[in-house]
């Protein structure tokens, strides 16, 4: 008989599955007051810097993922042997030292190229945790990590502290799913797939000791590491189940099946306790429909069209969530394209930088911040504190308004190589009357006419003239 506690579902694992951070197809407004007006502000923002970071970084390995004995396919493991790799992998705790780290040279980037907020990977689904809970030995400031010996050993604290004194807002990632709790992943059982591996409802006590070994290291972060903004949960399919969210899963043409269950860890519970000592926290319940999802996080990918919530894409800057040694970075110009993008259609970009096993940046990271940096001075104000207007974008052309209605913003985007067109027709906004338009980082008023098509902007011959244009133009409508 299937019920809400043992149920066989179609739950999505691949790439693709990784992507669908969006899937819920209802929004809940947050009604607690400080959390609506926090939400604003973080609307505002636009733009910040997401970190995955553990022992895995020595492997240059996906994160967690390879000892999830599912056959994901896109994450293999080298050994046929699953349980000798397990140990090896938990065992990169003995050898993880990372003794050039310097978060406040990230912080200092990442303020550079115009981030405002970081996400950090307090902990991953393998349970290896990054801050120093008394809830377990398998963290970075336990005797037997190597780097428990550094001052700067609660990395978390570290990074949070230093992305703060730059101006910036801190954001806990918290895995929900910890595969290395014997309250999760029970060495009396196998480990067929990512949930709990016993029935919770035949073990409640053992599921209530997870319950609140979540909670405990949770509550840790909240009052232990100083303010806290966001608190960024993943790992979805540990949830309460419900008639509805069953049915979601079974429709779903992309899923496979596999044993699931009601993995309710009471978050409207965790929720409340958090905002008692964080008050206005952004809760971040990825893909789980409901009032504790503050934001929606589609992954590694950009909605086609407008979301009509508050949304962010979290995206990769080179490589792989994880550190990847040789790894491929976006380029300077892309990296600036993907913001515009997300930005008109109203969201914000989480960009992922992967620290290494020594807990450096990649000089590419730096290399790309600061090419981000230099569009970013010139050009921020049709960034920050704007919101999206319809049609959003039209081929090269991107727009942006700010929320005060005091300024409307044209962004043509750039190709490689690509001049400046003389004239530059522009049918997506509504102009009824006389407006002042500017260039950003350009002195001199544009001159313009106006149709029934729309308005017909004349490019400065400054421009015309430039041979080394930044990526994008932004024109100023006032």
């Amino acid at each position: 008989m299937r019920t809400l506690n043992t149920v066989i579902v179609v739950l999505a694992f691949s790439c693709a599955l990784q992507a669908q951070h969006d899937v819920s197809k209802k929004y809940y407004a947050p009604t607690d007051p400080l959390v609506a007006a926090k939400l604003e502000q973080w609307q505002d923002l636009k733009f910040g810097l997401l970190m995955h970071w553990g022992p895995y970084s020595q492997w240059g390995v996906v994160e967690s993922w390879s000892i999830c004995s599912e056959d994901e396919g896109w994450c293999s493991r080298p050994e046929e042997d699953y349980i000798g790799y397990k140990k090896k992998y938990e065992g990169l705790q003995n050898t993880f030292n990372p003794t050039e780290f310097d978060p406040s040279k990230w912080a200092k980037a990442a303020a550079g190229a115009g981030m405002k907020y970081v996400v950090f990977t307090t902990k991953h689904h393998d349970g290896f945790c990054m801050f120093d809970t008394k809830y377990t030995d398998y963290k970075i400031t336990d005797p037997k990590t190597p780097f428990s010996k550094n001052p700067k050993a609660n990395a978390a604290k570290e990074i949070f502290n230093a992305f703060r004194a730059e101006g910036m807002w801190a954001g806990a990632y918290f895995s929900k799913p910890d595969w290395h709790s014997p309250y999760y992943w029970w060495p009396n059982f196998a480990t067929p797939d990512r949930n709990v591996n016993y029935d919770v409802k035949k073990y409640p006590d053992r599921w209530e000791n997870f319950v609140q070994y979540t909670h405990n290291q949770i509550m840790e972060l909240m009052t232990g590491y100083g303010k806290i903004d966001i608190l960024w949960l993943d790992g979805g399919w540990v949830e309460k189940l419900t008639p509805e969210r069953i049915k979601g899963y079974i429709n779903s043409p992309d899923y496979k099946f596999m044993h699931i269950q009601n993995q309710d860890i009471r978050m409207d519970e965790l929720a409340a306790k958090a905002r008692k000592v964080q008050p206005g926290l952004i809760v971040v319940d990825r893909a789980v429909e409901g009032p504790n999802q503050n934001y929606l996080t589609p992954e590694n990918q950009v909605p086609k069209e407008s979301l009509a919530y508050p949304w962010e894409s979290c995206m990769i800057m080179g490589g792989g969530w994880s550190y990847s040694f040789n790894a491929n970075y976006k380029t300077g110009r892309e990296l600036v394209h993907l913001l515009i993008d997300i930005v008109a259609k109203g969201g914000n970009l989480l960009l992922n930088i992967a620290p290494s096993p020594k807990g450096t940046w990649d000089k590419e990271a730096y290399e790309r911040l600061q090419d981000i940096g230099k569009w970013m001075d010139i050009n921020k104000e049709a960034i920050y504190g704007t919101r999206k207007i319809a049609p959003f974008n039209e081929g090269s052309i991107y727009y942006t308004r700010k929320k005060d209605g005091s300024a409307r913003y044209i962004l043509y985007c750039l190709k490689e190589g690509e001049k400046m067109p003389q004239e530059l027709t522009v049918t997506g906004l509504d102009i009824t009357k006389n407006v002042v338009i500017d260039v950003l980082g350009y002195k001199g008023k544009v001159s313009y006419s106006l149709s029934e098509k729309g308005i017909k902007i004349k490019v400065p011959n400054v421009l015309l003239k430039e041979n080394n244009l930044p990526y994008a133009i932004v024109f100023k409508l006032r």
